[in-house]
């Protein structure tokens, strides 16, 4: 027989509480929601979808699981679900989803999740502000070469050229510390 798991309510797990861990796991859920979903508009619906999911069964969590990795499992479910429902097809199976998920506990137990995103932040800030315009255009306004090109005022090819010279740094950067 299966050992029950414990069941955990934390007396002081109130909005604040469970905000603060949200925080701490939103951008390596959204990178992970990413993978799964294939578009970014998609990946932040599912990561919503799994933070109201988890805040109504944070009574259920057990306590001798990692939060990211019961996080992580929500979004797939609510991935798998949504594939379901719409009738997509599911380009991830089991293996691969496995090996999914060993690389980002990998990931999680190296690197730590935040000290990673606080030194990618740290060195995002220390490009020149062309390279740093079209990072922020790109990733965090989600935009695709051409729309960020020209939101920007600049020729595509300039604007792929500054994307290229700002990864370069951000790795270099990255590796350094």
């Amino acid at each position: 027989m299966k050992p029950l798991a414990i069941a955990y309510s934390p007396p002081d797990m109130d909005r604040s509480s469970f905000s603060d861990l949200i925080r701490d796991h939103h951008q390596p859920l959204l990178a992970y929601a990413r993978v799964l979903a294939g578009h970014p508009e998609r990946a932040r619906e599912l990561v919503q979808e799994a933070f109201v999911a988890a805040w109504q069964a944070i009574g259920r969590f057990d306590v001798t699981r990692d939060f990211g990795s019961w996080l992580r499992g929500i979004v797939r479910n609510k991935w798998r679900e949504d594939c379901r429902k719409h009738r997509r097809e599911v380009v991830l199976g089991d293996p691969e989803m496995v090996r999914l998920e060993e690389a980002v506990r990998a990931w999680s137990a190296s690197a730590g999740e935040q000290g990673l995103l606080e030194r990618l932040a740290d060195c995002r800030s220390k490009l020149p502000e062309a390279l740093s315009l079209a990072v922020h255009a790109y990733y965090d306004e989600d935009r695709d070469g051409d729309e960020a090109a020209s939101a920007l005022g600049i020729p595509p090819a300039t604007f792929r050229k500054r994307l290229e010279r700002a990864r370069s740094a951000l790795r270099l950067c990255l590796e350094s510390n």
